[in-house]
């Protein structure tokens, strides 16, 4: 985890190099965020908190995600604003307690986002899933093999610190398993926080 938390730091840290923007920091006068593609990345902490293992688990996610311009919104007369967006992940995910030892996928979700008048600021949540490999050691309560499936939801905030770029800090809950494709089928659900930094272009 402290490894995860230095790099995010040094990125964050490289990011913010540049001047900050002189107003509304993120939004440009006739652009706004939510007409801008953005690539998240985030790193973030789960606990077991149920599932059908028996086994303790703890892992740290990675996840680098492109959300493209809004597919839907509706501004209201303040100039806060309901968007809809795509989200396309993908997820390294280091197992620190368990049999297995990684997980990598990919995910895939709406992202429903209410935007403050300036652009400065933004709640979210989504729900999605996909499908990845993890490396399945056979254990009694482990995962039954390799391809497993995932669905997740988050919701967290979003603040611009500088031109284009905002940092995220979001709850996680994420659930892995194989759809039944072995008996047992061990599911596991786990629940943590992320923390990110979005750049927008």
């Amino acid at each position: 985890m402290k490894r995860l938390l230095t790099l995010f730091a040094f990125l964050t840290t490289a990011a913010f190099a540049g001047e900050p923007a002189s107003i509304a920091p993120g939004l440009s006068p006739d652009v706004k965020p939510w007409q801008q593609n953005s690539i998240d990345l985030e790193v973030g902490y789960l606990w077991k908190v149920g599932g059908d293992t028996p086994l303790d688990y703890e892992s740290a996610p990675v996840m680098l995600s492109w959300r493209p311009a809004y597919m839907m919104h509706h501004v209201f007369e303040d100039g806060s604003a309901i968007v809809v967006r795509s989200r396309f992940a993908a997820i390294g995910q280091a197992i620190l307690q368990g049999p297995e030892n990684h997980y990598f996928g990919f995910m895939a979700a709406p992202s429903l986002e209410y935007w403050d008048a300036t652009g400065t600021w933004s709640v979210y949540g989504q729900l999605g899933g996909g499908l990845g490999w993890i490396d399945s050691q056979g254990v009694t309560g482990g995962q039954g093999q390799d391809l497993t499936y995932n669905w997740f939801a988050a919701a967290g905030v979003s603040y611009a610190v500088a031109e284009n770029v905002d940092l995220r800090l979001g709850a996680m809950f994420q659930h892995l398993s194989n759809q039944g494709a072995t008996d047992p089928n061990p599911g596991l659900n786990s629940l943590g926080v992320t923390l990110g930094v979005t750049w927008s272009f």
